[in-house]
């Protein structure tokens, strides 16, 4: 049974960087998209970025757009998001996830496999 792993969650002042790391274990990472969910304090739960299996194509949210990077390193079996310019709207929990394949909508409904998630607070 797949398992993923985050780290990386902390707090930041507005315009800090931060970096999102997952870590998978006992699935074939290759045979996955992977993408990065959060959910706002009192909001529904949505799609930040995702990545193909080979790495090669990414889509990520309009919000995010220049701002975060989401790459994967398939030796190491991980999954990064990079995130500059924080504000305080992407103040949440994040989220890693495993689909059979990374799609445009970033629909969580692709997803299997969830890591626990980690605390994001970015103060003004």
């Amino acid at each position: 049974q797949g398992e993923l792993v985050e780290s990386g969650g902390n707090s930041v002042q507005a315009g800090g960087n931060l970096t999102l790391s997952c870590t998978a274990s006992g699935l074939t990472f290759t045979h996955y998209g992977m993408g990065w969910f959060r959910r706002a304090p009192g909001k529904e739960r949505e799609g930040v970025a995702c990545v193909t299996r080979s790495g090669a194509t990414q889509f990520s949210a309009d919000f995010v757009k220049g701002r975060f990077t989401i790459t994967r390193d398939n030796a190491k079996a991980t999954l990064n998001l990079q995130m500059n310019d924080l504000k305080p709207e992407d103040t949440g929990i994040y989220y890693c996830a495993a689909a059979r394949y990374c799609s445009r909508d970033l629909s969580p409904q692709n997803y299997k496999f969830w890591a626990q998630g980690t605390q994001v607070v970015v103060s003004s």
